[in-house]
């Protein structure tokens, strides 16, 4: 349940990655009542140091030399994708939790292996999956669980917006797997699973390319949930699509819209929508997922997204370039679910 108010003791966490996102964890750790950031690093020493100054912390020139300092009692993981597997291990072998961006990994095998570590070494992993976090993504998945919609029958997502992507690794396949499928295809894969449940089969089209980068652009993605809806998701780097909603999923019995600036929902019986949202904030999803990560590694909740979350959404985005490259649906493998780790009460310094 996401409250706003701190849970537990105040922990100190370390950063992995000084570059943009980074930057933004950064401003959520100033309202975050139940973690501090004391520790950045990044094998850029220069950038380690300059937001280390910003943030009034240490800083490292390597996640190893900064895991085992005894300075920080958990990590998030702000890295390019490619790396991720290597630093959560590294982590977790040393008792440390992560809390790592996603994608976990650019494929199914790593991020397998890095759950494994976890439920060997028995330190908590989760992936940051903002969305979840979000108040109105989380009211509004109450009020479909609520059953007011009736049986869930369709759910779209959308994100897409123009971003020049010509100088960034996001678009470089070697660093982050793919391209607008695995980057922002990510959060609609987590999105998607967090309302309709487990993802049975998938099929990819790709878009038209507008950037002439050497990955896909825009995709449109239909999958189908193994208890039945359809999903579909929108996604482009290329291409505004002006719509007030990011979020909209359609029930036997009502329709309930997410959006930027609002959420809203609508029983077929009545004329009238339900207001119950403000709009996105980014800052306080980002806050409140430090939160939660803080109150599970202390034991006094679950976590949101858990290890199990982190590798099906991987399995399905591996499944979609699959599916990209044959022009066909494809079958997702079965989630190999296992156990969470038992997460160890850290004692705050």
């Amino acid at each position: 349940m996401i409250t706003g108010k701190p849970r537990g003791k105040t922990l100190r966490f370390g950063l992995i990655g000084a570059g943009r996102i980074a930057r933004a964890y950064g401003e959520a750790f100033r309202e975050t009542a139940n973690a501090r950031l004391t520790a950045i690093a990044d094998i850029d020493a220069q950038a380690a140091a300059s937001l280390a100054a910003a943030a009034d912390c240490r800083s490292y020139a390597s996640h190893t030399e900064m895991a085992e300092s005894g300075e920080v009692d958990a990590v998030i993981i702000a890295a390019p994708p490619n790396v991720h597997g290597r630093i959560s291990i590294d982590c977790l072998e040393r008792g440390i939790p992560v809390l790592c961006e996603k994608p976990v990994s650019t494929d199914v095998e790593t991020a397998r292996a890095i759950r494994r570590t976890a439920i060997e070494c028995r330190v908590l992993f989760t992936m940051a999956s903002k969305f979840r976090y979000v108040d109105d993504v989380v009211r509004a998945r109450n009020i479909v669980r609520s059953g007011v919609l009736g049986d869930i029958v369709f759910f779209e997502n959308t994100f897409m917006s123009y971003v020049d992507m010509g100088n960034r690794w996001n678009s470089v396949s070697e660093i982050s797997g793919g391209g607008v499928l695995i980057d922002n295809g990510t959060h609609s894969v987590d999105i998607m699973r967090y309302f309709i449940g487990a993802l049975g089969s998938i099929q990819v089209v790709v878009g038209p390319d507008i950037q002439g980068l050497p990955v896909e652009e825009t995709v449109h993605v239909t999958a189908r949930a193994s208890e039945g809806a359809i999903g579909r998701m929108d996604l482009s780097w290329s291409v505004n699509k002006q719509c007030d909603d990011y979020i909209s999923i359609y029930g036997s019995e009502g329709t309930l819209r997410v959006g930027w600036k609002g959420a809203y929902f609508r029983q077929e019986k009545s004329k009238d929508w339900v207001q119950f949202g403000k709009g996105y904030d980014k800052v306080q999803a980002f806050r409140e997922q430090i939160t939660n990560f803080s109150a599970a590694i202390q034991g006094l909740e679950g976590l949101l997204i858990d290890a199990d979350d982190a590798v099906a959404s991987v399995e399905v985005i591996q499944a979609g370039y699959k599916a990209l490259t044959t022009d066909s649906w494809v079958a997702i493998p079965a989630e190999e679910t296992a156990a969470s780790p038992a997460a160890p009460v850290i004692a705050a310094a």
